[in-house]
């Protein structure tokens, strides 16, 4: 069988559906829509927003080919017995995680900001992992999941490209996995930090893994 192969950096990314999955981080309100908890800490989520064209259709495209989708959701319990104080108590943000915000308490699971934003809402069959930190593996049964399905490689999306995308991308790369990051499916409020956080991902021969376009990826699709 031909395993398609992806045109990236630092070279080809080759790979075999049905051993690849589609990882989609954090598109939550509280991070990429106008009021939520990002928009609080003064950044411009117009930034983020950015990504939601390009990964709707590479959403659409895995579905079609029959990829195994995966949502992370970053968050934590009612009674944030799950937040440390390191985060929970960090700088001086016009919020705090757990506070009432325009769209819930922030970043507090079961809230309407903690959810997904509409445009890539999960369909029926999909997972959908809550995480209590920035990477995808702590605290979270996804190396389970992954290992149950027979997965070895993974297309990552979402944000923010320097915090829970390259947190996951370096836990994944240390557990085995070949990580395919699609370069306008990932967002930063910077783009300092997301020209940087890209070129890291490649670097060294592609020291975590692989960097391509959302329309090198769909062109590789049977």
């Amino acid at each position: 069988m031909t395993r398609p192969s992806v045109e990236a950096e630092p070279y080809p990314f080759g790979f075999d559906l049905a051993a690849t999955a589609l990882l989609i981080i954090d598109m939550q309100r509280d991070f990429v829509e106008p009021g939520g908890f990002g928009e609080t800490l003064g950044n411009d989520v117009g930034m983020l927003r950015r990504v939601i064209p390009p990964l709707r259709e590479v959403l659409a495209a895995a579905r079609a080919a029959g990829m195994p989708v995966i949502h992370t959701r970053e968050g934590h319990l009612p009674d944030l017995s799950d937040c440390p104080p390191a985060k929970l108590n960090r700088g001086a943000p016009s919020l705090r995680i757990g506070d009432p915000g325009p769209k819930g308490r922030i970043l507090v699971r079961g809230e309407y900001g903690h959810d997904i934003i509409d445009e890539l809402r999960p369909v029926a069959g999909e997972t959908v992992i809550d995480k209590p930190g920035k990477g995808s593996f702590y605290a979270t049964g996804l190396q389970e999941l992954l290992a149950g399905k027979g997965i070895t490689s993974l297309v990552v999306t979402g944000v923010t490209t320097e915090v829970c995308v390259h947190t996951t991308v370096r836990e994944a790369n240390d557990r085995g996995y070949e990580c395919l990051v699609l370069s306008d499916c990932v967002g930063s409020y910077f783009e300092e930090f997301q020209q940087a956080g890209l070129a890291m991902f490649s670097a060294q021969g592609g020291i975590f893994g692989w960097v391509a376009s959302a329309k090198q990826f769909l062109e590789a699709l049977p």
